[in-house]
């Protein structure tokens, strides 16, 4: 099997130059920026920040409890907190102890922690001591500490070539996969790159989780270049949250899922006024949301950002620019010591044009999956035509046009994006056939590439009760981290096959999806004008006419991102601030109404109740 880079000596877009400049561990490069300039600001908290001096003595510090503990190079220690400055310091102790980060997510349910616990073989779990109170897990613990320890000198036990990170995906043998990604690929990543502009005085935002590679890059950007961290302190940030917080603190550099960035284009955010540099990935980018931000920001350096985590966040880069907006945006080219070959199915090159599969290599490659050797040699090829170059084999389909930039076409096999996760549909599907009243199940995706993408199971009930949809909803959300939920779940007598026996899913696909739960169907109920204001804008939101006081958002469809719109659409309509939190505490229309009129009660206190109604006063 050979491969072709995309061209090299006559066309220069075969590989983005390699990094020549900057250390290749991550604690080197904050210690580069703390001998040069330790007072330099590293990361904002809300009121508490950091210097890049301060930085990295609470790094050392930490580092030392560590290995006071027992940690030693190598070890793979979990890391659960809640979005902080103290996720930043916990990495950086973690790294010079020698430790390998592997990012545990606290909204995630219990049997998926344990379950990248013991496939990560983690041999130690630190974090916040609220945290690990709340959440018993199996093996050792040990809550960082409240206050910074004192600095008992440097320790640094990174190895460049090591693994830094074990991002865990969706994977479809029904668990999730670990992926090794090395301090040498992320360091090139973020050292003075050349795909988004970066300096010294720029404030990036840390906002993603840290379970989402995406964070990788919020945070290592900064701090490879001399910038600061702002770390986003809500935990589930709405549109106006964010806008505060990048208003508040000066934010200039961003990244977004593509289809929170389209939510935010939609509305033309008053977030993009501040910011110089937006980068976006997940998911194909939309024309015209581009071209709607474009035009009312023009200042602005957008990015179109593709790469799987096995590629290390991105492999590929395009500054979007008005032209590109007159059809689908590209991929761009590779960038920061990435290479790309496209492929036909015998692993032949694609010439003139024709769509072939996408197979990155260069220096910025995972190191495998962990505890998985057949997937590994599966994805990660020594390919003989590349000077034995390692590829990964990432499943996308692209052409490549004339000027050596990159479009993307969609997948090859089952895997789906939805909102900007990853996600196999066997793994939710397993945990479907999990249950004692299910058959079989399968799971696809309804409005694929839009905004209003959901994922949809479609379920074959075993003999015996049928189980309602959203009692298996409720089920899955036990077992399964949120953005792996479907947002509909609906009974069907049988799955249709093709001729070959396999699933048709585009006979599943053919129709859009109902069910979920009883409150979608039935006649309708008289509603208070306020919970009928309430359910206008769930209306407009879902694309249905709610008409239950009782309906709830989540049966109807609904997840995390639409409830980001609801909550600006009823700020903006009825003048009320409500918290995603507090959005999903009240999850009808009815207990919606009480909680906004609770909210427009509080916003009105100032009618003073306690001055007489007769006074002297003028």
């Amino acid at each position: 099997m050979t491969a072709t880079a995309l061209p090299t000596a006559d066309a220069p877009y075969a590989a983005a130059p390699a990094a020549t400049t900057g250390p290749a561990s991550l604690p080197a490069l904050v210690a580069r920026h703390a001998a040069l300039t330790p007072d330099a600001l590293a990361v904002v908290d809300g009121d508490t920040t950091l210097t890049y001096g301060s930085l990295l003595r609470a790094g050392h510090a930490l580092a030392a409890r560590l290995r006071a503990h027992g940690v030693t190079r190598g070890d793979r220690v979990a890391l659960l907190t809640a979005r902080s400055h103290r996720t930043v310091v916990a990495q950086l102790g973690l790294w010079l102890a020698g430790a390998v980060c592997v990012p545990l997510d606290p909204a995630q349910p219990r049997p998926r922690t344990e379950a990248v616990i013991a496939d990560a073989r983690v041999t130690l779990t630190v974090g916040d001591a609220k945290l690990l109170d709340a959440t018993p897990l199996p093996g050792p613990v040990l809550a960082l500490p409240e206050e910074p320890l004192a600095d008992s000198g440097p320790v640094d036990g990174a190895d460049p070539d090591g693994a830094a990170f074990i991002m865990f995906t969706s994977g479809s043998t029904g668990r999730p996969k670990g992926v090794l990604v090395p301090h040498r690929a992320v360091a090139e990543l973020v050292t003075a790159p050349d795909y988004v502009t970066v300096t010294g005085r720029d404030r990036v935002l840390f906002h993603s989780p840290m379970t989402f590679d995406a964070s990788t890059f919020e945070v290592w950007v900064a701090l490879a270049n001399g910038a600061a961290v702002v770390v986003c302190t809500e935990q589930r940030p709405s549109l106006e949250d964010l806008a505060r917080h990048v208003e508040r603190h000066g934010v200039t550099v961003a990244f977004f899922t593509t289809a929170l960035f389209h939510q935010l284009a939609a509305r033309r955010s008053r977030v993009f006024s501040q910011l110089r540099s937006v980068v976006v990935g997940g998911e194909a980018m939309a024309a015209a949301q581009a071209r709607e931000v474009l035009t009312a920001f023009p200042w602005l350096e957008l990015v179109n950002g593709y790469g799987p985590t096995e590629t290390t966040t991105f492999a590929t880069a395009h500054r979007v620019t008005a032209e590109d907006c007159a059809e689908q945006i590209p991929i761009g080219r590779p960038v920061a010591g990435a290479t790309a070959h496209v492929l036909d199915a015998d692993g032949m090159p694609v010439t003139d044009g024709g769509r072939g599969e996408l197979w990155i290599g260069g220096s910025r490659l995972a190191l495998g999956y962990t505890g998985l050797q057949e997937l590994t040699a599966e994805r990660f090829v020594d390919h003989p035509a590349a000077a034995g170059e390692r590829l990964y084999r990432t499943g996308d389909v692209v052409s490549l046009r004339p000027d050596g930039i990159l479009r993307f076409h969609g997948r090859n096999d089952d895997q789906v994006k939805v909102r900007g996760f990853r996600i196999e549909p066997a793994e939710v599907e397993h945990a479907l056939r999990e249950q004692p009243d299910v058959d079989d199940a399968a799971v696809t995706v309804e409005g694929s590439g839009t905004p209003e993408a959901r994922l949809v199971a479609h379920v074959v009930a075993a003999p015996g009760p049928v189980p309602s949809g959203a009692a298996l909803r409720e089920r899955l959300t036990a077992l399964l981290p949120a953005h792996l939920v479907p947002d509909v779940v609906t009974l069907r007598e049988r799955l249709p096959l093709t001729p070959a026996g396999k699933v048709d899913r585009r006979a599943l696909t053919a129709g859009p999806a109902t069910g979920g739960g009883p409150t979608a169907d039935g006649p309708a109920t008289p509603m208070t004008p306020l919970e009928q204001a309430v359910a206008d804008v769930w209306g407009q939101a879902l694309g249905v006419e709610v008409t239950h006081p009782d309906a709830e958002f989540l049966l109807l469809g609904g997840h995390s991102l639409l409830a980001l719109a609801v909550t600006e659409d009823l700020r903006e309509e009825l003048g009320v601030e409500i918290s995603l939190a507090d959005f999903f505490a009240t999850p009808s229309v009815a207990e919606q109404a009480a909680l906004v009129e609770r909210a427009l009660l509080a916003a009105h206190q100032d009618l003073h109740p306690e001055t007489p109604e007769h006074s002297d006063v003028h």
